[in-house]
């Protein structure tokens, strides 16, 4: 399982996102479900930039986008288990 953050520098609601992303990951951490967390900055990449500059953050889960400005913990985590349902991660 992959979550995606994409970020720049000084969005507050970018610190927002990461702390709910961080909180639901050690979630399933102690459950045995690894979930691989990578933020991205858009500044770096001009393609992200262009897709996504008045949408930040964005996250995505397995590549999908899931949430754009806002991101909410009970959501993230359902999505996360709906994709383990479909075979997408293993506990243990």
């Amino acid at each position: 399982m992959e979550l995606t953050l994409l970020s720049k520098p000084g969005c507050h609601l970018c610190d927002d996102a990461r702390e709910v992303i961080e909180g639901v990951c050690a979630g399933f951490g102690e459950r045995g479900v690894a979930v691989l967390f990578e933020e991205r900055n858009i500044l770096e990449d001009p393609e992200l930039a262009r897709l996504h500059a008045e949408d930040i953050p964005v996250v995505l889960v397995d590549g999908r986008r899931h949430a754009i400005w806002r991101v909410d913990a009970t959501k993230l985590s359902a999505a996360i288990e709906k994709a383990g349902k479909h075979g997408r991660w293993r506990i243990g």
